[in-house]
């Protein structure tokens, strides 16, 4: 494309963090932190797969995020009350797997999930992760693991939430939970990411507005919106003279 000078467009990756502040409704952050990292079996490139949360509600938010991640249904997607469906292909599994095996070696806690389920029926299915005790300089909180594996970093302020959430090659989205106007406002200015959201998932995008990322995360214009259609114009400027000095 660029040999011919074509426009190019890309996504190309990411590592979202939702980032749970010691104001937050801890019932709101664990819905949001659920869907975010496993709606779609983890395989969205909005996936909430890094929750960064305040040390004053570490404990129980972990407590409800494991219970959750449990207590989700895992199956054919056409089943009665199945809440996650299978990872794409084996390859994709064993690289999931993979990751799992990657996260106990470098010293992070497995405390639910990671684990290859058998079903009546075909597919690769495997149980939702969650890992706690990690930290930020770990593999899996670097690399984009597309997986339904999410992973709990603890902090003890919001400054440091926020360093956190900017500390990556990445940069599609990120949220925070916080009962602040004035935390959510300084959130949405500084977090370096082309999509914020405020007690909201990270994952889901309305196709009217733009999106895209910054750093390693996307190349070239906004998709989506008005940005969408400014990609496949072509402008043109025109004057017009009615033929008299001016």
């Amino acid at each position: 494309a660029i040999q011919n000078l074509t426009k190019v467009q890309m996504e190309m990756g990411s590592k979202n963090a939702l980032a749970v502040m010691d104001d937050a409704d801890l019932d709101l952050a664990v819905s949001l932190a659920l869907g975010g990292a496993f709606g779609g079996t983890g395989q969205k490139c909005t996936a909430s797969s890094r929750l960064v949360v305040h040390a004053a509600v570490h404990d129980a938010f972990v407590e409800k995020l494991v219970a959750g991640a449990q207590a989700m249904k895992v199956g054919h997607a056409l089943d009665a009350g199945v809440q996650m469906g299978p990872v794409v292909s084996e390859q994709q599994l064993n690289e999931n797997l993979a990751y799992v095996d990657l996260g106990k070696t470098e010293g992070a806690e497995l405390a639910c999930g990671g684990q290859r389920l058998e079903m009546p029926h075909e597919g690769f299915y495997m149980s939702p992760g969650v890992f706690l005790n990690t930290t930020n300089d770990m593999r899996i909180n670097r690399e984009e693991m597309f997986a339904p594996l999410t992973s709990v970093i603890k902090v003890g302020s919001y400054d440091e939430a926020l360093a956190v959430v900017n500390d990556t090659n990445f940069g599609l989205t990120s949220g925070i939970v916080t009962q602040s106007l004035a935390r959510a406002t300084h959130f949405r200015r500084n977090a370096r990411t082309g999509v914020v959201t405020v007690n909201l998932p990270t994952a889901g995008t309305d196709y009217h507005v733009p999106f895209g990322g910054r750093g390693d995360s996307s190349y070239g214009p906004r998709e989506q919106g008005k940005a969408a259609a400014e990609f496949y114009t072509t402008v043109k400027t025109a004057y017009i003279s009615a033929g008299k000095p001016v």
